[in-house]
């Protein structure tokens, strides 16, 4: 295996070069990730999928993080992270290979295994890159290079699901759309398994990029970063430490990101569902999730000029999460008909994409707060951080659930818990150092 490197000991040339590769993993991360603002939408109407039963989509690609963060740990301790990376890849490639034979069949379990297995490779790709890019740098500057990585995540976010309906979509699918409940079974079911094996070819090169990708970081110049040197003063303090469960600041952070991915997935995966609520077609709303990731591009770049410079990536994170507390309300309360970018819809919809911008530097602020002072600790702390990307799996099936029983409005309540708690650990939680009821 690789010789370890102390991170004080890297050159600035070494540190550029690996947060640009580190950049390129995040830009990834968010292509395959985001693609499922669209994938939702489009397996409902090529499988005829309920509301609960179209946001399996997102349960099965993070609950992924949940089962394989642990287990991703312990693999990348063994191998060190340019080879973890590289089997993060090959997984993630097995299973965009899976929708080939789901697309045949057009069997929704089968590509719901597919993207199990690319969720799975994810997060042994994510326990690597979150703490890799926390401690590669100045500790009050985390939160700038996590927002760098951020806009690397959501520039990919705001382009995937445009490819997609670029390259899956044709032009007279409106009608088709339209057409498809006046249709006899046998019309019917050639149409969608027409639609549906549209993914043959896209999935098949997504494949073999991503497998070319592992091999391109095995080679690469990422140098294999030592997180488990403590300093003394951390040492010190760590020394009758033995589990993870004795840091009351992580585990409290790990609930926090699981709320915080799933309000964002949320966000973002349902937006095309309440437009289509408000009249709005697929062929139209297939660009509303681009607008909340580019709101929560402008959050990073805002991130980036102003921490630390202007303010403390913990004010940041104090301002996002009373800002998503508000919006919730927003969204839920206020009504009337605005026009904007051409679109005709509630206002409460703009509400919603603003959300991108609340949620923009929750991510970014929560990282560093929970890791402080793990030292030796670090990898397995930050499992169970990406253990809590299983919120994208949970909080959107809540979501559909309440939508069916309720309507698309009110179902997001989902969401103002999850920011009264994040609010909660911004003030209070992040300074729990000890357990005491």
């Amino acid at each position: 295996m690789t010789e370890k490197i102390d991170i004080a000991s890297l050159s600035r040339r070494q540190t550029i070069i690996s947060v640009s590769i580190i950049g390129l993993l995040f830009f990834i991360f968010g292509f395959v990730s985001w693609v499922n603002a669209i994938l939702i939408p489009y397996f409902k109407i090529a499988c005829e999928l309920t509301n609960f039963q179209s946001y399996l989509v997102a349960f099965a690609f993070y609950i992924s993080y949940f089962v394989m963060s642990v287990p991703s740990s312990y693999l990348l301790k063994r191998v060190g992270f340019k080879k973890g990376m590289m089997y993060g890849f090959f997984l993630m490639a097995v299973g965009a290979y899976i929708f080939v034979p789901a697309a045949y069949t057009r069997t929704y379990e089968i590509f719901l295994l597919g993207l199990f297995t690319i969720g799975t490779g994810l997060s042994i790709l994510q326990t690597a890159a979150n703490p890799y890019i926390t401690v590669l740098g100045p500790k009050e500057r985390a939160a700038q290079r996590i927002s760098i990585m951020g806009i690397c995540n959501k520039g990919a976010g705001i382009l995937a699901p445009l490819v997609f309906a670029a390259v899956i979509f044709k032009a007279t699918d409106t009608d088709l759309f339209q057409d498809l409940d006046t249709m006899d079974a046998v019309a019917r079911s050639a149409a969608l398994d027409e639609l549906i094996r549209r993914v043959v070819v896209p999935y098949s090169i997504v494949g073999t990029v991503l497998a070319g990708l592992g091999l391109m970081v095995l080679y690469s110049p990422l140098p294999e970063i030592n997180t488990e040197m403590e300093s003394v003063d951390v040492a010190a303090s760590n020394s009758g430490k033995k589990t993870i469960f004795q840091f009351p600041h992580l585990i409290l952070g790990a609930i926090g990101i699981f709320l915080h991915v799933g309000t964002q997935v949320i966000a973002i995966d349902t937006v095309i569902g309440y437009a289509n609520s408000m009249h709005i077609d697929l062929m139209e709303a297939k660009v509303f999730p681009s607008y909340t990731l580019s709101a929560t591009m402008c959050g990073y770049i805002l991130g980036i000029i102003s921490i630390p410079k202007f303010i403390s990536q913990l004010n940041a994170l104090r301002i996002c999460t009373l800002l998503g507390t508000v919006l919730t309300l927003l969204i839920i309360f206020s009504h009337g008909e605005v026009t904007v970018f051409g679109h005709v819809a509630d206002l409460s919809i703009w509400f919603l994409v603003l959300l991108g911008l609340a949620n923009s530097l929750v991510w970014a602020g929560l990282w560093p707060l929970a890791l402080d002072g793990l030292g030796r600790f670090t990898k397995l702390g930050a499992s169970v951080m990406i253990m809590g990307l299983c919120g994208n799996a949970i909080l959107p099936l809540l979501y559909g659930y309440f939508a069916d029983e309720y309507n698309t409005r009110l179902a997001y309540w989902v969401l103002f818990p999850c920011y009264l708690y994040l609010v909660f650990y911004a003030f209070f939680g992040y300074k729990i150092r000890r357990w005491s009821f």
